[in-house]
């Protein structure tokens, strides 16, 4: 069913707002729209009392989502924060708790601790919710499961949701297996690719339009999109979406080292490059040294701590999409070693979506082998997604 109730809004504004160099018209993120006055917004504001989904990626320039709208008048109430938390200083996977904000004194609720759904006691008084993460655009990254559980709850309390879109800085790919329903998780609840190649705003209106959640017909959906934004355009995040991913290179790399996760090796947890290197003490894989050491809001527990890796250096290769060599790679040195790559098989299956990818690289696969595997459900994928793309695909 796609006869949906949904708003896409799309007004021009001519206020500051990100740039990017590539770029011959300026990109405006739907917070950006949204700090010219309540005017640019597909819903009213001014009556409403607003809980916001953001974090430390919810600025416009220098200024935070939540002080401009504050700075508007608007009744903000309540904090919703994902993994990492608010402020995004919170480690991997870290269960954050809910606090108070001490800089606006508004109370922040935790969907990465006890609840990953906001229940509807947190919701109690709220009558507009405003969502604005950066996303990365892969699948186990966990901002997109924070955004179903969020228009779960909206539905089921009937709260309007407006979410103010990004660009996803990996839009040009659709790539890598698609999620097998069995495997669902907080890492991945969708049967999409690992790189989809659309924006929060796109997904928002596809979770809805297939059904994927609870009471979707009942969900009012708005989505304030991207201006002058196309997918295939190289957009450098103005903010790190979370601790581990500090620059476009690691946002880059980021499909095709995630899944490293599962394994004994580093990927540069610990050290000043994370996201971005790629090694194990013995057998090493390759010549490159580092040594990971604890640190404080991005990894307290590195894998491999203070001890001596020898691997690969990918600061300065150039990355973009899914490139399976890595794994590859890794499961021939540590096969001719008599070990086990992935020793956490139940979380890489997670990562991946099935255990398909699993068993094909300790099979011995080779890369084309692999990638022809998923073609045709990616085919699939690209006519279910059509109805709910905001954005063209060619300059």
């Amino acid at each position: 069913m796609r006869s949906f109730l949904l708003l896409v809004c799309c007004i021009a504004f001519s206020s500051a707002a990100f740039s990017c160099s590539a770029q011959t018209k300026e990109i405006q993120t739907g917070a950006s729209q949204l700090a010219t006055g309540p005017g640019s917004s597909p819903v009213e504001l001014a009556s409403k009392q607003t809980g916001l989904v953001v974090n430390q990626s919810s600025v416009v320039g220098n200024t935070h989502l939540v002080e401009l709208l504050l700075q508007q008048g608007l009744q903000v109430k309540k904090i919703f924060s994902p993994e990492h938390g608010f402020r995004g200083t919170a480690d991997a996977g870290a269960k954050v708790e809910n606090s108070i904000d001490p800089q606006t004194g508004l109370a922040v609720f935790s969907l990465y601790g006890k609840d990953k759904k906001p229940p509807a006691e947190a919701l109690e008084g709220i009558n507009l919710l405003i969502f604005d993460l950066q996303d990365v655009g892969v699948r186990y990254y966990t901002y997109l499961s924070t955004l179903h559980y969020v228009m779960e709850a909206a539905a089921e309390q009937n709260i309007p949701l407006l979410v103010l879109d990004r660009p996803n800085p990996n839009g040009a790919y659709v790539d890598g297996p698609v999620l097998d329903k069995n495997y669902q998780s907080f890492v991945g609840l969708h049967p999409i690719p690992l790189l989809h190649g659309m924006t929060l705003g796109e997904l928002a209106l596809m979770i809805k339009g297939e059904g994927w959640i609870n009471k979707a017909e009942q969900l009012k959906l708005y989505v304030l999109p991207v201006k002058n934004y196309q997918r295939d355009m190289p957009y450098e995040l103005p903010v790190r979406p979370s601790p581990n991913l500090p620059n476009a290179q690691a946002v880059a790399l980021y499909p095709s080292l995630g899944f490293f996760e599962a394994t004994p090796l580093s990927i540069g947890r610990g050290t000043d490059f994370p996201f971005q290197v790629l090694g194990y003490t013995n057998p090493p894989l390759g010549k490159f040294a580092f040594s990971p050491v604890p640190k404080v809001g991005a990894a307290l527990h590195p894998p491999l701590k203070n001890q001596l890796v020898l691997g690969l250096d990918l600061r300065e290769v150039k990355a973009g999409g899914l490139d399976l060599s890595y794994l590859i790679q890794a499961q021939a040195v540590f096969a001719t070693h008599q070990l086990t790559l992935f020793n956490a098989p139940d979380f890489m299956d997670k990562l991946s979506g099935s255990s398909k990818l699993r068993q094909q690289l300790e099979q011995g696969w080779t890369e084309p082998q692999i990638r022809q595997s998923w073609q045709s459900e990616l085919m699939k994928f690209r006519q279910q997604r059509q109805p709910y793309l905001l954005y063209p695909d060619h300059h």
